[in-house]
């Protein structure tokens, strides 16, 4: 985000005056000089206690030189000239003992600041261990003894001061050691950060800044080790407690000539903001002394920062006044920074005389195009407050903002390059839609309507443009101008949205819904595909949207809506059902699409009778029957208000979905889902259990029926309103509950209930009325006691009524499920009955195919049955006519022709080939006899009269 260091160095002096750089860290000579190699494979032990002891004491007169020499020689021992390296972690308690009271000495013994001074130094050089669990076990100690750099902050030396942070930043910059010390092994890099987060550290430091009002260096390097220190979680959270955002802050503005303080302190307020809790710092930072600090920075930064470093810092402190501003308690108008951030916001798209801005201008290098951007982004938070709007007015904010709404004019120079123009361009339009509709005056005075309309026009032409699509605010729009498109017509849905019948007016005479519908929605749907659907998605839901609330309560902006508006809901409505599971916008666009079903042909009987007409009834029945929850509430009360027309209810009873289901069915079978859903009683045949309170949910049942004021609606009134069952009932209704086509017994069993609701719910309500006059004890009057009771009696009798029906109902259809029963077993029977005696055919012309006797006895019989069929007496002039054939062996009724299907007649010559009338001459053609037509039968019967 910035350089990691500013420019400019504090110097400080060590304790015996010689010049100490205030780089960051020293890192310790590490090297071999001349001693015997050996004194560096231990550590011997040192007596601590003894040094501690001689401290304390105050007798001697020679006391301070001891005690000076015994300090020092534990300096020497713990940083000689073979290698710096501290004393191992169980010393370290014993070591900062003796620091503690060498720094009690030094303000009466001088003497006393360089041992300290030197013991602190020692401090930013590796801890050591010699055991894995030292770390742990002496946790406590080294925190408390870390804890103890941040107190001696209080002794007022500086060359103390800045020995003490160097020591703090060193532990953000530790480095392994090159020797190593048999027995000991270096302490994790992370032990000392960790220490110092335990003990606190952090909270001290921040209380040591109000010690060091006029100490430029000192302050410079506490708030290095505060920007260390910061890095962390647990630092933050201790410095947010000990009010460092506030402190910090307020003394942005102290002079500093290396710029340190303004680079480190910023710092350490992003850290605090993103590291600890949020809405508190953004608390301690939203005061007037803050404010105003922050305030003359950034002028001082905008109006005379000139370097790459001004500029992102200038950024950075108007990221952090963006992130205050979202405090509605922020004295922000109070303090004036509004007024000027205004004026920054436009001053290069609207001409001012202020001086803060005479002569100044903005480049196209990236921190100045990052500063639009949050200058624009802050106008957004700022207009959230409403007595800002006067401001922005005399800022003339929606001209400002208007100047980027228009298509790019090509040979024209310009300050911004192409793609910083269009994100900056998009990013006006953005910012007009929460600005603009609170300045709906100026917005007029500005044209806005036509400035809209006309970029619109630009957005739906084929004028060749390339867009770059690299921002937030472009997305989805590279190479095109959807980006543009869909932001425009947000604009234009937040003016129409404000319901000023002036802007709608305006926008209806100029033509806005011919444009919306004619040119823009057609235009993005020939564009739709794979890449760009969900933008186009967008943009189509929000015209729907804007035709919505323009034709919403006008029937005559409903007639220019007209057949080709509902041409494209009905387009829309037709989507295949596997799209809206796909979160591409689909399920959006389909309630922007109801929403202008009901707004814009609803109650226009022309376009009503279109939408019935192209099947829109049809298609309004098909997504009910998808039985998606989220659409099923708007569908009917689509369809409660389509069936006040004549024409409606032909359309719904002619409806089939799936297997036949009728639209009745359908309605009936939500109903049942729905009553599941909401823990009504019912048994497993759909019928009333409780007859007191048939339409109860789980939720009434549970809770218990509280007194409320008579302007708040009740449990029992409020259910008509979260679920479906009402709009139900009010459908069927006007299908007035007969001749419902398709409907099944359980279907009639619910239809019952549903048709009894009203008289339900009524009852539910006065039963409601009831237990809260029990509940505060009021007695009405007899009469009114009577008539209570007597609604109460009446409303259960019609459950009584309709539990009695409804079993009638179930008792009719199971003795019809018998009768039907009984009909199917008696089919079985015949089907049965009628296999034997097929059976019992068979068997009987078996025997007779092989069985010469049976066929005997069967052609007797069958000669009897036919001689049975005669005249007894023949009349003395009749002639006798032979009707049966000689010679034939079947049992079976024959007459001239017998046609044999199983045996082809060219290999067996015909019916007749073997009987006494056969063929005299018949010829053989490959051994096949076949009947030849010149050859006359002999004793031709004649044939006999009917």
């Amino acid at each position: 985000r910035r350089p990691a260091e500013a420019p400019g160095t504090a110097e400080a002096q060590g304790p015996r005056g010689k010049s100490k750089s205030s780089s960051p860290r020293q890192i310790p000579v590490i090297g071999v000089v001349t001693e015997d190699e050996d004194a560096l494979g231990a550590l011997k032990p040192m007596d601590l206690n003894s040094i501690i002891k001689l401290l304390e004491e105050t007798a001697q007169d020679d006391l301070e030189e001891k005690q000076l020499k015994s300090v020092k020689t534990l300096v020497q021992y713990y940083q000689n000239g073979f290698l710096k390296i501290l004393k191992p972690l169980r010393d370290l308690a014993q070591i900062f003992k003796i620091l503690n009271l060498c720094a009690g000495k030094i303000e009466n013994q001088p003497p006393f600041l360089e041992p300290a001074y030197n013991i602190i130094k020692l401090c930013g050089l590796p801890f050591l261990k010699k055991k894995v669990s030292d770390e742990i076990t002496y946790a406590e100690d080294t925190a408390k003894s870390i804890a103890l750099l941040g107190n001696l902050m209080k002794i007022p030396n500086s060359e103390l001061r800045v020995q003490i942070c160097k020591c703090i930043v060193d532990f953000y910059h530790t480095e392994p050691s090159k020797k190593h010390i048999t027995g000991y092994q270096q302490a994790s890099s992370a032990y000392k950060i960790q220490m110092a987060e335990v003990g606190g550290l952090a909270k001290t430091m921040v209380q040591s800044l109000a010690l060091l009002e006029n100490q430029l260096v000192e302050k410079l390097w506490v708030l290095k080790a505060l920007q260390h220190l910061s890095t962390s979680e647990v630092n933050c959270t201790l410095m947010m407690k000990a009010y460092a955002a506030s402190g910090i802050c307020a003394h942005l503005n102290d002079p500093d000539p290396s710029g340190q303080l303004l680079f480190r302190s910023s710092e350490i307020l992003w850290n605090l903001l993103e590291k600890s809790s949020k809405e508190e710092i953004i608390k301690q930072l939203s005061n007037l002394k803050c404010l105003l600090t922050l305030k003359e920075v950034f002028k001082h930064l905008f109006t005379r920062g000139f370097s790459d470093y001004d500029r992102q810092l200038r950024n950075d402190i108007l990221v952090i006044t963006t992130i205050i501003s979202q405090n509605p308690e922020a004295p922000m108008v109070e303090c004036g920074f509004t007024r000027d951030l205004i004026l920054f916001a436009t001053f290069n798209e609207v001409k001012s005389e202020n001086p803060l801005v005479k002569g100044l201008k903005l480049s196209n290098s990236y921190e100045d195009f990052e500063l639009k951007k949050l200058l624009f982004n802050i106008l957004v938070i700022l207009c959230k407050d409403l007595t800002t709007v006067q401001l922005l007015i005399d800022g003339k904010v929606v001209l400002a903002l208007f100047t980027y709404v228009k298509k790019p004019e090509k040979h024209k120079i310009i300050e911004w390059s192409a793609a910083q123009y269009e994100e900056l361009q998009l990013h006006a339009l953005a910012t007009l839609s929460s600005v603009a509709p609170l300045l709906i005056k100026e917005y007029m005075l500005c044209q806005g309507n036509a400035r809209i309309l006309a970029f619109l026009e630009w957005c739906e032409s084929e004028e060749c443009f390339f867009s770059h699509g690299n921002s937030f605010h472009g997305t989805g729009g590279r190479g095109n101008k959807f980006a543009h498109l869909r932001y425009t017509l947000r604009l234009l849905r937040a003016m129409i949205y404000l319901e000023d019948e002036t802007v709608n007016q305006d926008l209806c005479e100029k033509g806005t819904i011919q444009q919306l519908i004619a040119g823009i929605f057609k235009y993005t749907t020939s564009k739709i595909n794979d890449k760009e659907e969900a933008i186009l998605l967008e943009i189509q839901s929000d015209i729907l949207l804007i035709l919505s609330a323009l034709c919403e309560n006008d029937n005559s902006r409903k007639e220019i809506f007209g057949t080709e508006g509902v041409d494209i809901v009905l387009h829309v409505i037709k989507t295949d059902p596997k799209k809206f599971q796909s979160g591409l916008g689909y399920t959006v666009l389909l309630f922007s699409t109801l929403d202008s079903i009901w707004c814009c042909i609803l109650a226009c009987y022309p376009l009503e009778d279109y939408f019935l007409e192209k099947e829109g009834i049809f298609l309004l029945l098909d997504l009910l029957a998808l039985d998606q929850k989220k659409f099923c509430s708007l569908i009917l009360a689509i369809m409660v208000e389509f069936c006040d027309n004549p024409k409606t209810p032909v359309h719904v009873n002619a409806w089939r979905g799936k297997k036949d289901q009728t639209a009745a069915s359908l309605l009936i079978k939500l109903w049942r889902k729905e009553e599941r859903e909401l823990g009504v009683l019912r048994d497993k045949r759909g019928m009333i259990i409780d007859t007191r309170k048939p339409l109860f949910t789980s939720f009434q049942v549970e809770q218990k029926i509280i007194p409320m004021p008579a302007n708040c609606p009740t449990f029992a009134v409020m259910d008509v309103a979260e679920n479906i069952r009402a709009k139900i009932y009010a459908v069927l209704g006007k299908l007035d509950f007969e001749n419902l086509p398709g409907l099944s017994t359980e279907d009639f069993v619910t239809l019952c209930i549903i048709h009894r609701y009203l008289d339900f719910k009524i009852g539910e309500i006065w039963n409601e009325i009831y237990e809260e006059m029990k509940l505060e004890n009021l007695r009405p009057v007899t009469a009114d006691r009577r008539v209570l009771q007597a609604i109460l009696t009446a409303s259960e009798n019609v459950g009584k009524m309709v539990a009695s029906l409804q079993y009638e109902m179930v008792e009719i259809q199971a003795r019809q499920d018998v009768q039907d029963e009984q009909k199917v077993y008696a089919k079985i029977q015949a089907t049965h009955k009628q296999r034997e005696l097929a059976n019992k055919s068979w068997e009987n012309f078996l025997a007779r195919t092989s069985n010469a006797k049976t066929l005997k006895k069967a052609k007797k019989l069958q000669e009897k049955a036919i001689e049975s069929t005669r005249y007894g007496e023949r009349p003395a002039n009749a002639i006798f006519h032979q009707t049966d054939i000689k010679g034939l062996n079947t049992t079976v009724l024959s007459g001239r022709v017998v046609a044999v299907e199983s045996t082809p007649a060219r290999l067996v010559g015909g019916p007749l080939a073997d009987t006494d009338i056969a063929l005299k001459k018949l010829p053989v053609r490959g051994g096949a006899l076949q009947r030849v037509k010149a050859v006359k039968p002999a004793d031709d019967p004649k044939n006999v009269p009917t």
